[in-house]
């Protein structure tokens, strides 16, 4: 018999393994109910009474009911009883009350209150006083679950008499009570309670605080004279805890409540106060708000600012504009900063007037407020404005280009380029870029900007390379390519499509660099083989490609600076054969630190891998040279440790 169903239970294991349920496996409660009375492991059992928390019915309670005293499968137990539902469980858990101790009794008294089991309020009350403070918190916690006036009335009995370390739990059960009877329109039960829980003085603020709010809200819009007391009274804690309550209170009443008690509180409170308005979104106190706003202390004028933004209603707009012209840079910088956040057309429409009109300082702002509030119907002005006779204006224009236009006005960026002067030939460059990079096509882009280079000055060139820099593609690379072939090209132009190749998106510009590196004047062998020997480092590139690169300009760097950015790159491949090109810079004393550090990175990376002997070999020549070069004793040591593994890898 036991070997059968130990074989029901190795096949349940097996079929749950496989994805199935067990009523799959089994097919009905009894057999899930034999599993229980067999002798199969803990884990077995506790998935059969997962089970039977679905499939099970009242004839399985007489088999699961005494697990609940079992330490290791109480919890399952209860799991599979307190879904169902007949009075045999109730009754099965109240049992399990006079047997249970410690975690399984805490389990049970917190099942017969998730079942709301009205019998079981004299029981657990007589818990409330136990030694035990997680089975008197269980207690206080299930009778609140249950939530009647007779389970109140037990933990009221008990509370004056609990230890301090439970006053909490006691109060969450009364606090659940209260709630379940507010919410069943049981008022004064529900006031009765919230009032008890205040008249206790609790030093838990977390109780004050929710005993205060569970006050207020029960008493619905009486509820503003407690609000008002708190208010008024010197208790942080209540005056923190009535202020928040207060965003749950409906009605300008309550507004005007807060409003009021700005008057002589503290800066402290009133910030709270502040906080508490813009939370209600009320525009009803906008008025007391920014006359604080405009006259108060600094902090309080930031506060109701700030304030007035989080209520969002556009009748503030003429008073934070007003603000935005205070002479303390702060007050007008959040002004700013709020006015662009309240909503709707009317808002732009008074942003883009204040943009059409004369005074300049006010058109600053307003293009600052439609870069925040991203009002792309605005474009032609803004654009109207990039060719502005004002330097600060222009430039501004210019640089909100950048952050509000799209492909669409992409012509009307490249007729301000060629038109620009000084600082705003970049401003328009970076536009430009811009726009281009969020272009579905950048290729479409490069070929409406390529034009411009016939006809431009040599900063506007300049500029035009790095916005084709910025594209990228065949169109923008063949573009520099034929600046580069053209010899009256000025040599700042040349310069900056040199620099511009060696930052290209892709290896495409290699070929070029290195033929700059190998035939250009002498500052461009230098700068190309610069470029081409700092794309050869880029991690993103394969590693036998940036080994060839590496190769090909093994003897064109002969400058110390040069050879330094090649071993830079040599010591981030991994590739045995990056070690042969570093060996020799080790013996070089103006390249000899930069040669070790590349030697013992690369020979780390590379035997990180297992390597044929021929391939370890290679790394023994320049080990053994970077062992008895290194200065600093943890590169030696280092060194000497790979050059050990790498003699031991070629011997193989």
């Amino acid at each position: 018999m036991l070997k059968r169903i130990v074989n029901i239970a190795l096949v349940v294991v097996l079929m749950l393994a496989a994805g199935q349920s067990f009523a799959q496996a089994l097919g009905q409660a009894d057999k899930l109910v034999e599993v229980l009375k067999s002798d199969a492991p803990r884990d077995v059992k506790a998935d059969a009474l997962r089970q039977l928390a679905i499939v099970g019915t009242k004839d399985t309670v007489p088999v699961i009911a005494p697990l609940l005293v079992d330490e290791q499968l109480s919890h399952m137990a209860r799991y599979a009883l307190e879904p169902l539902a007949d009075p045999s469980v109730d009754a099965a858990l109240r049992d399990a009350l006079a047997k249970a101790k410690g975690r399984p009794l805490v389990g049970v008294i917190g099942s017969l209150g998730v079942r709301k089991d009205v019998q079981a309020i004299a029981p657990l009350a007589r818990f409330l006083t136990d030694a035990d403070p997680d089975v008197a918190q269980a207690a206080a916690r299930a009778l609140g679950r249950i939530g009647t006036a007779d389970a109140a009335k037990a933990i009221e009995g008990a509370i004056a008499g609990t230890p301090a370390g439970n006053q909490l739990a006691f109060c969450e059960g009364l606090f659940r009570i209260a709630d379940t009877f507010a919410a069943a329109g049981q008022k004064d039960a529900a006031i009765a309670i919230f009032d008890n829980v205040r008249k206790l003085n609790s030093p838990l603020h977390q109780v004050r605080s929710a005993a205060l709010r569970g006050a207020m809200l029960a008493r619905q819009k009486d509820g503003i004279a407690l609000l008002k007391e708190s208010l008024a009274g010197k208790d942080a804690i209540l005056f923190a805890a009535a202020a928040g309550t207060s965003r749950e209170m409906p009605g300008a009443d309550v507004t005007q409540a807060l409003c009021d008690s700005l008057k002589g509180s503290s800066v402290d409170n009133q910030t709270v106060i502040f906080q508490a308005l813009g939370r209600r979104k009320d525009p009803t106190a906008l008025p007391t708000v920014l006359a604080i706003a405009k006259a108060g202390e600094k902090p309080l004028r930031l506060a109701a600012i700030a304030c007035a933004a989080e209520i969002g209603d556009p009748s503030a707009a003429p008073a934070l504009l007003e603000l935005m012209g205070a002479a303390d840079k702060d007050t007008a910088s959040l002004a700013q900063e709020c006015y662009a956040s309240l909503p709707g057309k009317a808002i732009d429409d008074a942003v883009l007037a204040m943009f059409n009109g004369q005074d300049n300082n006010q058109r600053l702002r307003a293009l600052d407020l439609i870069g925040r509030r991203r009002m792309i119907a605005s474009l032609p002005a803004v654009i109207k404005a990039a060719g502005d006779a004002d330097a600060a204006v222009r430039s501004s224009a210019i640089r909100k280009l950048g952050e509000l236009a799209g492909p669409a006005e992409l012509p009307a960026l490249l007729d301000l380029l060629a038109k620009s002067e000084g600082g705003d030939v970049d401003a328009a460059a970076q536009a430009i870029s811009a726009v281009c990079q969020q272009a579905e096509k950048p290729e479409e882009c490069a070929a409406k900007v390529t034009p411009l280079l016939a006809t431009a000055t040599p900063p506007r060139k300049i500029a035009i390379v790095r916005i084709l820099g910025s594209i990228g593609g065949d169109t923008s690379l063949n573009a520099i390519r034929g600046i580069l072939k053209d010899a009256a090209t000025p040599a700042d132009v040349r310069t900056a499509a040199i620099r511009t190749l060696g930052n290209w998106k892709s290896v495409a510009a290699a070929p070029d660099l290195l033929n700059l590196a190998k035939s250009g004047t002498d500052n461009e062998k230098l700068l190309g083989l610069r470029s081409y020997l700092g794309m050869a480092g880029r991690a993103e590139i394969p590693g036998d490609q940036r080994l060839e690169m590496c190769r090909n300009t093994a003897t064109l760097a002969q400058r110390p600076e040069e050879k330094k950015i090649l071993l830079g790159a040599l010591g981030n491949i991994n590739s045995p054969d990056a070690l042969p090109l570093i060996a020799p810079h080790i013996d070089d004393a103006a390249t000899s630190n930069e040669a070790v550090a590349a030697a013992v990175s690369s020979a780390e990376r590379v035997l990180q891998a297992k390597l044929a002997p021929a391939e370890a070999a290679k790394l023994v020549e320049a080990l053994t040279k970077a062992s008895a070069a290194a200065k600093q004793p943890q590169t030696a040591e280092k060194a000497k440790a790979l050059l050990k593994r790498a003699q031991a890898a070629a011997k193989k």
